[in-house]
């Protein structure tokens, strides 16, 4: 008898009928046991997607998160590249926000967290990953935000985004108040959202403010 992870569960977007009984029928949603399958299964559609854009000859571009919510994709992610072959040459990614001011070095960075999980254990190309940049100076920081906008619209935009949810409700850093049409910027940091990050970084006082 198959597992509910072998039979792979086709959790691709569905649109809403015109009569819905549920609450909810505006969004789509799959609800899990449990965060390891969960993650197990999203991470078969996006090797699904990255497959099926190899066989056009396509790019695949990813939009990534960090945070606890994607690390488990992202194990199994590598678990299929060293196990079952999955390439990632025809992968770009884009994640969602970076710490300010940060170095890359920093290992509380976005830049660490995603080689230490996922980019130093696949085969993407450097050049194809894109993470905000924490140290860019804050006079030339609109305009580097500008760009990072357009190097995914060049990108031919997002095939896919990873997302989890900040006690404040927040998405990408996005916190309470930020307008729906929001687009890469500078942020100030919620308290609550930085509270939550002080045991990574030994004390509010050193978590950073934007």
């Amino acid at each position: 008898m198959k597992s509910a992870l072998e039979i792979k569960p086709d959790i691709s977007y569905k649109s809403a009928g015109k009569f819905e009984e549920t609450r909810f029928e505006k969004i789509h949603n799959e609800i899990f046991r449990n965060s390891t399958e969960a993650s197990i299964i999203v991470a078969q559609e996006i090797a699904q997607l990255i497959r099926s854009k190899q066989e056009k000859g396509k790019s695949c571009v990813l939009g990534l998160a960090t945070g606890s919510s994607p690390i488990k994709v992202y194990e199994e992610l590598v678990r299929m590249h060293k196990e079952e072959g999955l390439s990632f040459s025809n992968v770009i990614t884009f994640n969602l926000d970076e710490y300010y001011p940060m170095t890359k070095e920093n290992n509380q960075s976005y830049h660490y967290f995603m080689h230490q999980h996922l980019f130093n254990h696949i085969d993407i190309k450097p050049e194809n990953v894109n993470i905000p940049d924490g140290t860019v100076n804050i006079e030339e920081l609109n305009q580097y935000c500008i760009d990072y906008e357009m190097n995914i619209k060049n990108a031919g935009g997002l095939d896919f985004q990873l997302l989890g949810i900040g006690r404040t409700g927040h998405v990408g850093f996005n916190e309470p108040g930020s307008h729906v049409n929001s687009g890469t910027r500078i942020i100030t940091l919620d308290h609550i959202t930085r509270v939550d990050a002080s045991s990574d970084f030994n004390g509010i006082d050193n978590v950073p403010k934007r």
